[in-house]
């Protein structure tokens, strides 16, 4: 099997292989286990081996034998491993050097924003543009934090909107500010004619027999994060559908199935949005600047004036705001750990 002829197919599914792919392999070899990898990854010991199993499939072969001591290189993860060693370094190093090129090169009159499918980004680019009026903004949206985070690290972008869940927060970056702003609970969306769509709260429980949209495991760890409450329950989500934004939204609107959302998402026709009982999922939005880079003398302002942003849409949220209004987000059961809820108000 290690030997084969690789199919064309399989070669168009190896140029989706990404550094992260290899990071995640190499992490594995020197953790010797699964279990070990994933803590140090940050990652669930089930998510981290559906990952490994899709890395594997887009190789074209299995990497480690998972034996009760350890997950040990097989010759083909061996070869697939010295390549990795050999060329993450070199990656490493064009990464520190252009980082430390941008940085020299970031000024006032270039600005470059990244954004999580949250909607902070036009408060953000508005204030931006308010307090750097001669300046260049330039935005684009990514669903995944972790690869925003590595941009700003890298230079490549001056901020961003971000977000993370409980237990699952994001990991620190060298000259990276990130400033959590707002918790807030997590929504269920509802196909509008659904049943449950009646009711002014739904129980996890009874979204459970339904079907749901979700989003690619390989997005964010939002997919792993509602599985592992929902799992508390005894259950799992039935999940045969996997989409994002608008194709996510069109799935639920044509009575298909299910899922959740931000509080703050704004109701379109054909969908509804309810809180869910006893408030099981909660997420954080978080501004996120380099240190060196030309936010960072006007954060304390920016942050103001987004997080006034917040507080419109709030209003413009009708079944968050209801739900705002039962639940004084100051005394509200904001979840705290390891840091979580810092940033409410």
């Amino acid at each position: 099997m290690h030997g084969r002829k690789l199919s064309p197919v399989h070669n168009i599914r190896a140029m989706d292989l990404e550094v992260r792919h290899l990071r995640v392999v190499c992490a594995i070899a020197e953790a010797g286990s699964l279990t070990r990898a994933a803590a140090s990854l940050r990652m669930t010991q089930p998510g981290l081996s559906a990952q490994l199993r899709r890395i594997e499939a887009m190789l074209g072969g299995a990497l480690f034998d998972r034996r009760q001591a350890g997950a040990v290189p097989t010759p083909f993860g061996e070869l697939v491993l010295g390549r990795a060693r050999a060329i993450l370094p070199g990656i490493d190093g064009l990464l520190a050097d252009t980082a430390r090129a941008a940085r020299r090169m970031s000024a006032a009159d270039r600005v470059r924003i990244g954004s999580v499918g949250a909607p902070l980004i036009g408060h953000l680019i508005q204030a931006v543009k308010e307090l750097l009026p001669d300046a260049e903004v330039t935005s684009r949206c990514q669903y995944s934090p972790v690869v925003l985070l590595d941009d700003l690290a890298a230079g490549r972008l001056e901020a961003a909107v971000l977000g993370d869940h409980p237990d699952q927060e994001l990991p620190q970056r060298e000259g990276v500010v990130l400033h959590p702003l707002v918790t807030e609970p997590v929504f269920a969306l509802l196909p509008a004619a659904h049943p449950l769509a009646a009711r002014d709260e739904v129980a996890l429980a009874d979204l459970l027999d339904e079907d749901w949209a979700v989003p690619r495991p390989d997005s964010d760890r939002t997919r792993e994060y509602w599985s592992s409450v929902c799992a508390l329950t005894g259950r799992r989500p039935f999940t045969p559908y996997e989409a994002e934004g608008r194709q996510l939204i069109e799935t639920v609107r044509a009575g298909l199935a299910v899922s959740l959302c931000q509080a703050t998402f704004i109701e379109a026709p054909g969908v509804v949005v309810r809180p869910l009982a006893g408030n099981p999922l909660w997420y954080r939005h978080i501004l996120a600047w380099h240190r060196d880079g030309p936010l960072a003398a006007h954060g304390v302002e920016i942050m103001r004036r987004v997080l006034d942003g917040y507080l419109d849409i709030c209003l413009n949220s009708p079944t968050y705001a209801h739900w705002r209004e039962r639940h004084p987000p100051a005394a509200g059961p904001m979840p705290r750990s390891n840091g979580w809820g810092d940033g409410g108000r």
